[in-house]
Protein backbone atom coordinates (compact mmCIF):
# COMPACT_ATOMS: atom_id res chain seq x y z
CA UNK A 1 0.00 0.00 0.00
CA UNK A 2 2.79 2.42 0.84
CA UNK A 3 4.46 1.76 -2.50
CA UNK A 4 1.22 2.50 -4.34
CA UNK A 5 0.68 5.59 -2.24
CA UNK A 6 4.10 6.93 -3.26
CA UNK A 7 3.34 6.28 -6.91
CA UNK A 8 -0.03 7.94 -6.50
CA UNK A 9 1.46 11.05 -4.95
CA UNK A 10 3.86 11.38 -7.88
CA UNK A 11 0.91 11.18 -10.28
CA UNK A 12 -0.94 13.72 -8.16
CA UNK A 13 1.89 16.21 -8.41
CA UNK A 14 1.63 15.99 -12.19
CA UNK A 15 -2.14 16.42 -12.17
CA UNK A 16 -2.46 19.32 -9.76
CA UNK A 17 -1.05 21.79 -12.26
CA UNK A 18 -4.13 21.20 -14.41
CA UNK A 19 -6.83 20.97 -11.78
CA UNK A 20 -7.90 24.60 -11.81
CA UNK A 21 -8.63 24.95 -15.51
CA UNK A 22 -12.09 23.39 -15.37
CA UNK A 23 -13.94 26.64 -14.73
CA UNK A 24 -11.53 29.34 -15.88
CA UNK A 25 -12.21 29.45 -19.60
CA UNK A 26 -11.39 32.51 -21.67
CA UNK A 27 -14.51 33.55 -23.59
CA UNK A 28 -15.52 36.58 -25.65
CA UNK A 29 -18.92 37.47 -27.10
CA UNK A 30 -19.94 39.07 -30.39
CA UNK A 31 -23.57 40.00 -30.99
CA UNK A 32 -24.41 41.46 -34.39
CA UNK A 33 -27.24 42.09 -36.86
CA UNK A 34 -27.14 42.77 -40.59
CA UNK A 35 -29.96 44.46 -42.52
CA UNK A 36 -31.09 44.02 -46.12
CA UNK A 37 -28.62 46.63 -47.37
CA UNK A 38 -25.61 44.77 -45.98
CA UNK A 39 -25.20 47.19 -43.08
CA UNK A 40 -23.93 45.45 -39.95
CA UNK A 41 -24.05 46.68 -36.35
CA UNK A 42 -22.85 44.84 -33.30
CA UNK A 43 -20.85 44.72 -30.11
CA UNK A 44 -17.80 42.79 -29.03
CA UNK A 45 -17.40 41.86 -25.37
CA UNK A 46 -13.84 40.94 -24.40
CA UNK A 47 -12.70 40.41 -20.82
CA UNK A 48 -10.31 42.92 -19.28
CA UNK A 49 -8.05 39.99 -18.40
CA UNK A 50 -7.74 39.05 -22.07
CA UNK A 51 -7.31 42.67 -23.15
CA UNK A 52 -4.51 43.05 -20.62
CA UNK A 53 -2.75 40.07 -22.20
CA UNK A 54 -3.33 41.39 -25.71
CA UNK A 55 -2.56 45.12 -25.49
CA UNK A 56 -1.36 45.78 -21.92
CA UNK A 57 -3.87 47.84 -19.93
CA UNK A 58 -2.13 47.97 -16.55
CA UNK A 59 0.08 50.95 -17.29
CA UNK A 60 1.53 51.31 -13.78
CA UNK A 61 1.93 47.53 -13.35
CA UNK A 62 0.26 47.52 -9.94
CA UNK A 63 -1.97 44.54 -10.72
CA UNK A 64 -5.16 46.63 -10.60
CA UNK A 65 -6.95 47.99 -13.66
CA UNK A 66 -8.73 51.35 -13.60
CA UNK A 67 -11.25 52.75 -16.06
CA UNK A 68 -8.76 55.47 -16.87
CA UNK A 69 -6.16 52.91 -17.91
CA UNK A 70 -8.68 51.19 -20.16
CA UNK A 71 -9.72 54.50 -21.78
CA UNK A 72 -6.10 55.52 -22.34
CA UNK A 73 -5.54 52.43 -24.52
CA UNK A 74 -8.52 53.03 -26.81
CA UNK A 75 -6.46 53.31 -29.98
CA UNK A 76 -4.54 50.09 -29.24
CA UNK A 77 -7.76 48.22 -28.39
CA UNK A 78 -9.51 49.34 -31.60
CA UNK A 79 -6.46 48.40 -33.66
CA UNK A 80 -6.26 44.96 -32.05
CA UNK A 81 -9.96 44.28 -32.63
CA UNK A 82 -9.78 45.39 -36.25
CA UNK A 83 -6.83 43.08 -36.90
CA UNK A 84 -8.51 40.05 -35.39
CA UNK A 85 -12.11 40.22 -36.63
CA UNK A 86 -12.47 40.07 -40.39
CA UNK A 87 -15.82 39.84 -42.16
CA UNK A 88 -16.44 39.33 -45.85
CA UNK A 89 -19.52 38.68 -47.95
CA UNK A 90 -19.60 37.27 -51.45
CA UNK A 91 -15.75 37.29 -51.22
CA UNK A 92 -15.74 41.07 -50.66
CA UNK A 93 -14.33 42.45 -47.42
CA UNK A 94 -16.68 44.30 -45.11
CA UNK A 95 -15.52 47.73 -44.02
CA UNK A 96 -15.70 47.65 -40.19
CA UNK A 97 -15.32 50.56 -37.79
CA UNK A 98 -14.78 50.01 -34.07
CA UNK A 99 -15.94 52.63 -31.57
CA UNK A 100 -14.35 53.46 -28.24
CA UNK A 101 -14.91 51.23 -25.21
CA UNK A 102 -17.69 53.03 -23.35
CA UNK A 103 -19.06 50.48 -20.88
CA UNK A 104 -18.42 47.24 -19.05
CA UNK A 105 -20.46 44.02 -18.97
CA UNK A 106 -20.32 41.41 -16.23
CA UNK A 107 -20.06 37.68 -16.98
CA UNK A 108 -19.58 35.19 -14.14
CA UNK A 109 -18.25 37.98 -11.88
CA UNK A 110 -15.66 39.04 -14.47
CA UNK A 111 -15.57 42.46 -16.15
CA UNK A 112 -15.78 42.62 -19.95
CA UNK A 113 -15.06 45.71 -22.05
CA UNK A 114 -17.83 46.35 -24.59
CA UNK A 115 -16.86 47.81 -27.96
CA UNK A 116 -19.54 48.71 -30.51
CA UNK A 117 -18.76 48.28 -34.19
CA UNK A 118 -20.48 48.90 -37.49
CA UNK A 119 -19.71 48.40 -41.12
CA UNK A 120 -20.86 47.82 -44.67
CA UNK A 121 -20.84 44.47 -46.42
CA UNK A 122 -22.05 43.30 -49.82
CA UNK A 123 -25.84 43.23 -50.10
CA UNK A 124 -26.07 39.47 -50.67
CA UNK A 125 -24.06 36.27 -50.53
CA UNK A 126 -22.53 34.01 -47.89
CA UNK A 127 -21.00 35.79 -44.92
CA UNK A 128 -17.51 34.69 -43.84
CA UNK A 129 -16.36 35.41 -40.28
CA UNK A 130 -12.66 35.10 -39.40
CA UNK A 131 -11.66 35.47 -35.76
CA UNK A 132 -8.10 35.31 -34.42
CA UNK A 133 -8.09 37.22 -31.12
CA UNK A 134 -6.41 35.78 -27.99
CA UNK A 135 -5.66 32.33 -29.47
CA UNK A 136 -1.91 32.95 -29.57
CA UNK A 137 -2.06 33.91 -25.90
CA UNK A 138 -4.55 31.30 -24.70
CA UNK A 139 -5.35 28.32 -26.92
CA UNK A 140 -8.44 27.48 -24.80
CA UNK A 141 -10.08 30.79 -25.74
CA UNK A 142 -13.55 30.67 -27.33
CA UNK A 143 -15.68 33.27 -29.06
CA UNK A 144 -19.47 33.02 -28.85
CA UNK A 145 -21.08 34.55 -31.94
CA UNK A 146 -24.76 35.46 -32.15
CA UNK A 147 -25.60 37.02 -35.50
CA UNK A 148 -28.84 37.48 -37.43
CA UNK A 149 -30.72 39.48 -40.03
CA UNK A 150 -33.79 40.37 -37.98
CA UNK A 151 -35.61 37.16 -38.92
CA UNK A 152 -33.09 34.38 -38.33
CA UNK A 153 -30.55 34.14 -35.56
CA UNK A 154 -27.38 32.05 -35.84
CA UNK A 155 -25.27 30.92 -32.88
CA UNK A 156 -21.72 29.64 -33.19
CA UNK A 157 -18.73 29.01 -30.95
CA UNK A 158 -15.33 29.57 -32.57
CA UNK A 159 -12.17 28.17 -31.02
CA UNK A 160 -8.51 27.64 -31.82
CA UNK A 161 -9.36 24.75 -34.13
CA UNK A 162 -12.25 26.53 -35.88
CA UNK A 163 -11.34 30.15 -36.43
CA UNK A 164 -13.73 30.92 -39.29
CA UNK A 165 -17.19 30.05 -40.50
CA UNK A 166 -19.38 30.66 -43.54
CA UNK A 167 -23.10 31.22 -43.11
CA UNK A 168 -26.16 32.26 -45.05
CA UNK A 169 -28.15 34.69 -42.95
CA UNK A 170 -31.34 33.94 -44.88
CA UNK A 171 -31.43 30.28 -43.92
CA UNK A 172 -32.92 28.98 -40.71
CA UNK A 173 -30.27 28.04 -38.20
CA UNK A 174 -31.78 25.59 -35.71
CA UNK A 175 -29.74 22.68 -37.09
CA UNK A 176 -26.53 24.65 -36.78
CA UNK A 177 -27.39 25.83 -33.27
CA UNK A 178 -28.25 22.27 -32.24
CA UNK A 179 -24.93 20.88 -33.51
CA UNK A 180 -22.96 23.73 -31.95
CA UNK A 181 -24.43 23.27 -28.48
CA UNK A 182 -24.20 19.46 -28.57
CA UNK A 183 -20.52 19.86 -29.38
CA UNK A 184 -20.04 22.38 -26.57
CA UNK A 185 -21.76 20.03 -24.09
CA UNK A 186 -19.36 17.21 -25.01
CA UNK A 187 -16.31 19.46 -24.80
CA UNK A 188 -17.25 21.03 -21.49
CA UNK A 189 -17.71 17.77 -19.63
CA UNK A 190 -14.41 16.52 -21.03
CA UNK A 191 -12.58 19.59 -19.73
CA UNK A 192 -14.58 19.69 -16.47
CA UNK A 193 -12.06 17.82 -14.35
CA UNK A 194 -14.17 17.96 -11.20
CA UNK A 195 -17.15 16.37 -12.99
CA UNK A 196 -14.93 13.67 -14.49
CA UNK A 197 -13.37 12.85 -11.13
CA UNK A 198 -16.81 12.65 -9.51
CA UNK A 199 -17.80 10.07 -12.14
CA UNK A 200 -14.51 8.23 -11.60
CA UNK A 201 -15.05 8.18 -7.83
CA UNK A 202 -18.46 6.58 -8.45
CA UNK A 203 -17.12 4.06 -10.97
CA UNK A 204 -14.09 2.85 -9.00
CA UNK A 205 -16.19 0.81 -6.52
CA UNK A 206 -18.87 -0.12 -9.10
CA UNK A 207 -17.06 -3.39 -9.91
CA UNK A 208 -16.62 -4.28 -6.23
CA UNK A 209 -18.85 -5.25 -3.32
CA UNK A 210 -18.33 -4.85 0.40
CA UNK A 211 -17.99 -8.16 2.31
CA UNK A 212 -16.43 -8.79 5.72
CA UNK A 213 -15.28 -5.16 5.84
CA UNK A 214 -13.32 -5.61 2.62
CA UNK A 215 -13.79 -4.75 -1.04
CA UNK A 216 -14.19 -7.87 -3.18
CA UNK A 217 -14.79 -8.28 -6.91
CA UNK A 218 -18.35 -8.65 -8.16
CA UNK A 219 -18.43 -11.89 -10.15
CA UNK A 220 -21.39 -11.08 -12.38
CA UNK A 221 -20.80 -8.52 -15.14
CA UNK A 222 -24.60 -8.18 -15.42
CA UNK A 223 -24.76 -7.05 -11.77
CA UNK A 224 -21.98 -4.51 -12.40
CA UNK A 225 -23.80 -3.11 -15.42
CA UNK A 226 -27.11 -2.95 -13.53
CA UNK A 227 -25.54 -1.10 -10.60
CA UNK A 228 -23.75 1.29 -12.95
CA UNK A 229 -26.93 2.03 -14.89
CA UNK A 230 -28.72 2.97 -11.65
CA UNK A 231 -25.91 5.25 -10.53
CA UNK A 232 -25.40 6.96 -13.90
CA UNK A 233 -29.16 7.31 -14.45
CA UNK A 234 -29.57 9.01 -11.07
CA UNK A 235 -26.73 11.41 -11.86
CA UNK A 236 -28.06 12.10 -15.37
CA UNK A 237 -31.64 12.75 -14.25
CA UNK A 238 -30.54 15.05 -11.43
CA UNK A 239 -28.14 17.23 -13.38
CA UNK A 240 -30.53 17.42 -16.33
CA UNK A 241 -33.23 18.83 -14.05
CA UNK A 242 -31.11 21.54 -12.47
CA UNK A 243 -29.22 22.36 -15.67
CA UNK A 244 -32.53 23.11 -17.39
CA UNK A 245 -34.10 24.92 -14.43
CA UNK A 246 -31.02 27.09 -13.86
CA UNK A 247 -30.48 27.89 -17.54
CA UNK A 248 -34.12 28.94 -17.94
CA UNK A 249 -33.89 31.09 -14.81
CA UNK A 250 -36.15 29.14 -12.48
CA UNK A 251 -33.19 28.65 -10.15
CA UNK A 252 -30.59 31.33 -9.42
CA UNK A 253 -28.02 29.68 -7.17
CA UNK A 254 -24.80 31.36 -6.04
CA UNK A 255 -22.04 30.16 -8.36
CA UNK A 256 -19.57 30.22 -5.48
CA UNK A 257 -21.61 27.84 -3.33
CA UNK A 258 -22.40 25.61 -6.30
CA UNK A 259 -18.71 25.23 -7.13
CA UNK A 260 -17.89 24.59 -3.49
CA UNK A 261 -20.69 22.02 -3.27
CA UNK A 262 -19.34 20.23 -6.35
CA UNK A 263 -15.90 20.03 -4.76
CA UNK A 264 -17.42 18.63 -1.55
CA UNK A 265 -19.38 16.05 -3.56
CA UNK A 266 -16.16 14.83 -5.17
CA UNK A 267 -14.48 14.69 -1.76
CA UNK A 268 -17.30 12.70 -0.17
CA UNK A 269 -17.54 10.22 -3.05
CA UNK A 270 -13.79 9.60 -2.93
CA UNK A 271 -13.59 9.22 0.86
CA UNK A 272 -16.62 6.95 0.83
CA UNK A 273 -14.57 4.51 -1.25
CA UNK A 274 -11.88 4.38 1.42
CA UNK A 275 -14.10 4.47 4.50
CA UNK A 276 -17.52 3.27 3.25
CA UNK A 277 -20.48 4.96 4.89
CA UNK A 278 -23.02 4.76 2.08
CA UNK A 279 -23.05 1.55 0.03
CA UNK A 280 -26.16 2.27 -2.05
CA UNK A 281 -25.12 5.32 -4.00
CA UNK A 282 -28.06 6.00 -6.31
CA UNK A 283 -29.96 8.47 -4.09
CA UNK A 284 -26.78 10.15 -2.91
CA UNK A 285 -25.64 10.43 -6.51
CA UNK A 286 -28.97 12.02 -7.39
CA UNK A 287 -28.53 14.65 -4.67
CA UNK A 288 -25.01 15.51 -5.75
CA UNK A 289 -26.10 15.46 -9.40
CA UNK A 290 -28.40 18.39 -8.67
CA UNK A 291 -25.31 20.45 -7.77
CA UNK A 292 -23.40 19.36 -10.86
CA UNK A 293 -26.34 20.36 -13.06
CA UNK A 294 -26.15 23.89 -11.67
CA UNK A 295 -22.45 23.88 -12.49
CA UNK A 296 -23.13 22.82 -16.08
CA UNK A 297 -25.73 25.58 -16.32
CA UNK A 298 -23.09 28.11 -15.28
CA UNK A 299 -20.93 27.06 -18.21
CA UNK A 300 -23.94 27.22 -20.54
CA UNK A 301 -24.71 30.69 -19.25
CA UNK A 302 -21.17 31.81 -20.10
CA UNK A 303 -21.67 30.57 -23.65
CA UNK A 304 -24.83 32.62 -23.98
CA UNK A 305 -28.23 31.43 -25.16
CA UNK A 306 -29.82 32.77 -28.36
CA UNK A 307 -33.10 34.37 -27.35
CA UNK A 308 -35.15 32.67 -30.06
CA UNK A 309 -33.60 29.21 -29.55
CA UNK A 310 -33.16 29.08 -25.80
CA UNK A 311 -34.85 25.75 -25.11
CA UNK A 312 -33.22 24.12 -28.14
CA UNK A 313 -29.78 25.26 -26.96
CA UNK A 314 -30.38 23.92 -23.44
CA UNK A 315 -31.56 20.53 -24.72
CA UNK A 316 -28.66 20.29 -27.18
CA UNK A 317 -26.07 21.19 -24.55
CA UNK A 318 -27.59 18.68 -22.13
CA UNK A 319 -27.46 15.99 -24.83
CA UNK A 320 -23.81 16.84 -25.44
CA UNK A 321 -23.06 16.44 -21.73
CA UNK A 322 -24.70 12.99 -21.79
CA UNK A 323 -22.75 11.95 -24.89
CA UNK A 324 -19.50 13.06 -23.28
CA UNK A 325 -20.40 11.28 -20.06
CA UNK A 326 -21.25 8.03 -21.88
CA UNK A 327 -17.97 8.21 -23.79
CA UNK A 328 -16.06 8.40 -20.50
CA UNK A 329 -18.11 5.50 -19.15
CA UNK A 330 -17.50 3.41 -22.29
CA UNK A 331 -13.74 3.82 -21.87
CA UNK A 332 -13.43 3.35 -18.10
CA UNK A 333 -15.96 0.65 -17.20
CA UNK A 334 -14.59 -2.15 -19.43
CA UNK A 335 -11.12 -1.44 -18.06
CA UNK A 336 -12.33 -1.62 -14.46
CA UNK A 337 -14.21 -4.86 -15.19
CA UNK A 338 -10.99 -6.41 -16.51
CA UNK A 339 -9.00 -5.31 -13.45
CA UNK A 340 -11.57 -6.07 -10.74
CA UNK A 341 -10.37 -9.63 -9.93
CA UNK A 342 -6.79 -8.59 -9.20
CA UNK A 343 -5.50 -7.64 -5.75
CA UNK A 344 -3.75 -4.77 -7.47
CA UNK A 345 -7.16 -3.21 -8.12
CA UNK A 346 -8.92 -3.75 -4.79
CA UNK A 347 -5.83 -3.09 -2.65
CA UNK A 348 -4.05 -0.50 -4.77
CA UNK A 349 -5.75 1.20 -7.69
CA UNK A 350 -9.17 1.73 -6.10
CA UNK A 351 -8.09 3.08 -2.66
CA UNK A 352 -5.08 5.03 -3.92
CA UNK A 353 -7.04 6.47 -6.84
CA UNK A 354 -9.78 7.52 -4.44
CA UNK A 355 -7.22 9.09 -2.11
CA UNK A 356 -5.75 11.14 -4.95
CA UNK A 357 -9.21 12.32 -5.97
CA UNK A 358 -9.94 13.26 -2.34
CA UNK A 359 -6.73 15.32 -2.08
CA UNK A 360 -7.58 17.19 -5.29
CA UNK A 361 -11.12 17.79 -4.00
CA UNK A 362 -9.70 19.26 -0.77
CA UNK A 363 -7.62 21.66 -2.86
CA UNK A 364 -10.69 22.72 -4.85
CA UNK A 365 -12.70 23.18 -1.65
CA UNK A 366 -10.06 25.49 -0.21
CA UNK A 367 -9.80 27.48 -3.44
CA UNK A 368 -13.57 27.88 -3.74
CA UNK A 369 -14.29 28.73 -0.13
Amino acid sequence: MQQWLKIGLVVLSLLLANTVVAHQLSTSYIIAEMDDTGRINGEWQLSLTDLELAVGLDLNSNGELTWGEVKSRQAEIASYLAENLLLSRDNLSCNLRFEVVDRLQDHANEAFAVTDFSGQCAISGSLNVKYNAIFSLDSSHEMVLNIGDGSNMHSFVLDDNTRQIDLDLKEGSWQTTFKQFVYQGVIHIWIGIDHILFLLALLLPAVLQRKNNQWQAITSVKTILTNTVWIISAFTLAHSLTLTATAIGWLTPSSRWVELGIAVSVLFAALNNIWPVVLRLAWLTFAFGLLHGMGFAGVLGELGLPADQQLLSILAFNLGVEIGQLAILAILLPLLILLRNTKLYSKGIMPVGSLLIAIMAVQWSIERW
